[in-house]
């Protein structure tokens, strides 16, 4: 018998932290920056930021998500979502 569920969307989803983000260094993050600098493969749909590491520069996030933590990190030290 098949047991649980496996969603076959999940491989459209990826995740990336903060700290990954300070080392990335751009002023303004969208899909298409993370994607030419390789921190996600080019099947991905979905980034979400989680709360893991420290950004010290303000960043612009454009359609990109964030957990709580991590949108509350960013918008303290002057950074946007858009």
């Amino acid at each position: 018998p098949k047991r649980g569920f496996k969603s076959t969307t999940l491989k459209f989803n990826a995740e990336i932290t903060l700290t990954t983000l300070e080392m990335l260094g751009v002023p303004e993050v969208d899909m298409l920056t993370l994607k030419q600098a390789g921190l996600v493969g080019e099947l991905i749909r979905v980034v979400k930021v989680i709360n893991t590491g420290a950004v010290t520069k303000p960043v612009k996030l454009t359609g990109i998500g964030a957990t709580v933590g991590a949108k509350a990190a960013i918008e303290a030290v002057g950074g946007t979502f858009a």
